[in-house]
């Protein structure tokens, strides 16, 4: 398992398609998810502290797991079939470790309110990252999201 570091969620244009960018914390290729608008919000909004009056669904999934004496430990990008990306919630309590199948965006926008690490398979990156060799291009589109990050509303991410 390889750790990854969040670096942020866009609107990919023309398609308007909200993707998830993540990069290796030790490496340098980057690992980019296709998600859905509802997904893309919930992520830019925990990522920002966004504060809403009546909970998100993934904020909803924290508390009751905090309820329950659940602790979310990591999650695991685990698998690439047939162009679809695969992911597992690892989550202690009190009967002992529990593994939950989940779609990628949904274990991301858990971890990003839990505050825990995300993680790919090897066999993922080897198979689904890119990599940008110039350093100064890898810090720009870094930038880019960052920038990104800072201005996005839920608007952005209407169909």
């Amino acid at each position: 398992m390889i750790e990854l570091e969040l670096v942020g969620v866009r609107v990919e244009l023309p398609q308007n398609q909200p993707i998830v960018l993540l990069k290796e914390t030790t490496g340098e290729r980057f690992l980019p998810i296709w998600i859905g608008a509802v997904e893309a919000t919930s992520i830019a909004f925990a990522l920002q502290g966004v504060e809403t009056a009546r909970p998100m669904t993934h904020d909803l999934i924290i508390d009751v797991l905090g309820a329950l004496t659940v602790t979310v430990e990591r999650v695991v990008v685990t698998e690439l079939r047939d162009g679809t990306f695969y992911a597992e919630i690892i989550m202690t309590g009190p009967t002992g470790e529990t593994v939950v199948s989940s779609r990628p965006s949904d274990a991301i926008a858990v971890a990003v309110r839990a505050g825990v690490p995300v993680f790919a398979d090897e066999d993922v990156l080897d198979e689904a990252s890119i990599l940008i060799d110039d350093a100064d291009e890898s810090e720009t589109e870094v930038e880019k999201f960052k920038e990104f990050l800072d201005t996005v509303t839920p608007e952005d991410f209407a169909p």
